[in-house]
């Protein structure tokens, strides 16, 4: 991973166009998702960049616009069109390298024949392993170390008005250590260093457009990597309203029933995700406002382990991806 430079993060400029184009970093590749077309670019095995325009609907629902309610549609949304993308991009990526010889003749299993057939099935499938493992990961899972923790000092103290206030604090930090553990430990996994390099060549693409510059290499390299509008601030967010709403929860219904416990916690995730998605809107509308800046901190500087400086080559691939989705009509995608 590459050096951090604090200044880095501190001299982001506000930017002349808050715009709602948003992407995710792919293998070897950039989606990039505009308000009326999505597309991925991949770096082939051949050198060459691909391009595709994915589908996307125009209709946009009546909950899609509803306050507290848009933000765990379009977070689901995202999340398959995303998991297709990286899939997809997976397979480009290899196009054109020589084959291994190991795999020259090899035979499909049944389950690969089937998901490969039904592919629609295989995206919404991995979407939905994606939410039940991060589920799994961020909330139960320090729910569980705590309540464990809350029975062995024993009911008479555990199931107290202000113990429930600080076994939910102590429920809070440990959610964010195990996410902060979650990103050290995955930017040690071979490759995924490329992945942040596609990911801050992302953030760099878009700050250049929102600067009003050619999307030029040399422009958008001397951007900052970081952005306040990313989705890792996203996480930031559900992971610290996450301890205001369980706190609440837990005066008012209490924590001391298993089942019960884990159930509201599951129940409550989208609307924590609802209030932490109007919270990054209003903070990325308001960034010129100090109070605003402050909030965005944090997930500025939880993507110094999210992303890494991209070069000459990523920056093309992302360049050839925003190209791909910018509106003819330039207040289409005003935030």
């Amino acid at each position: 991973m590459s050096e951090v430079n604090n200044n880095d993060i501190k001299d982001i400029k506000p930017a002349l166009k808050k715009t709602t184009i948003g992407g995710q970093a792919l293998i070897e590749g950039i989606m990039m998702v505009g308000p009326k077309r999505t597309a991925i670019a991949v770096r082939k095995g051949d050198g060459t960049i691909y391009v595709e325009e994915m589908t996307q609907s125009d209709r946009v629902t009546f909950y899609e616009k509803v306050p507290f309610v848009r933000g765990c549609i379009r977070f689901y949304k995202m999340l398959v069109r995303g998991t297709d993308a990286l899939m997809k991009s997976a397979d480009i990526s290899e196009q054109g390298a020589p084959e291994p010889p190991e795999e020259e003749g090899k035979k499909q299993s049944a389950l690969d024949q089937y998901l490969s057939s039904h592919y629609n099935v295989m995206v919404t499938l991995s979407a939905i392993l994606g939410i039940l493992l991060s589920v799994g990961l961020f909330i139960l899972l320090p729910w569980l170390i705590v309540f464990i923790a809350a029975k062995i000092m024993g009911s008479a103290l555990a199931d107290t008005a202000w113990m429930s206030v600080i076994l939910n604090l102590a429920e809070g930090v440990l959610r964010m250590v195990i996410f902060f553990l979650y990103l050290r430990f995955a930017s040690k996994i071979e490759g995924i260093d490329r992945v942040w390099r596609y990911h801050g060549a992302e953030h760099k693409t878009i700050a250049c457009y929102e600067a009003g510059e050619p999307l030029t290499v040399e422009n958008i390299l001397k951007h900052s990597r970081f952005h306040p509008r990313c989705g890792t601030s996203f996480m930031f967010l559900v992971l610290a309203i996450s301890i205001l709403i369980y706190t609440i929860a837990g005066i008012l219904i209490g924590d001391g029933r298993f089942l019960v416990s884990a159930l509201i916690r599951i129940l409550l995730i989208p609307v924590i995700c609802g209030i932490s998605f109007e919270i990054l809107r209003f903070v990325g509308r308001h960034d010129n406002n100090a109070v605003c800046r402050g909030l965005s901190k944090p997930g500025l500087w939880l993507q110094r382990f999210t992303t890494s400086e991209p070069d000459a080559p990523i920056v093309e691939v992302a360049i050839a991806a925003m190209q791909a989705v910018i509106p003819e009509d330039a207040d289409e995608d005003v935030w």
